[in-house]
């Protein structure tokens, strides 16, 4: 993998933990919408390392299985949010 593409994921990554350290320290702890910001952006992250670094951009099938597979796992930790916390 050429280096300019492996510096150009680093910089996304730390944009994307950037808006997570905004998001959480917005100071609407415990809310629905911080909860939903964070695991977006952790989903981001995820497709980020996983398309750049372990080089699946180029298979489509794979990208879209990790795609819904990670999707399917955010879900599920926000509806166990929602759940634990009552809304």
């Amino acid at each position: 993998m050429p280096t300019r593409d492996l510096v150009h994921a680093w910089l996304a990554l730390l944009l994307l933990s950037y808006g997570t350290v905004l998001i959480a320290s917005n100071g609407t702890h415990g809310s629905a919408g911080m909860a939903g910001g964070v695991l977006v952006l952790a989903g981001l992250k995820a497709r980020v390392i996983l398309a750049r670094y372990l080089g699946l951009s180029g298979s489509r099938f794979w990208m879209r299985v990790f795609d819904l597979a990670i999707g399917l796992f955010l879900a599920a930790a926000f509806a166990l949010y929602l759940f634990g916390s009552g809304r």
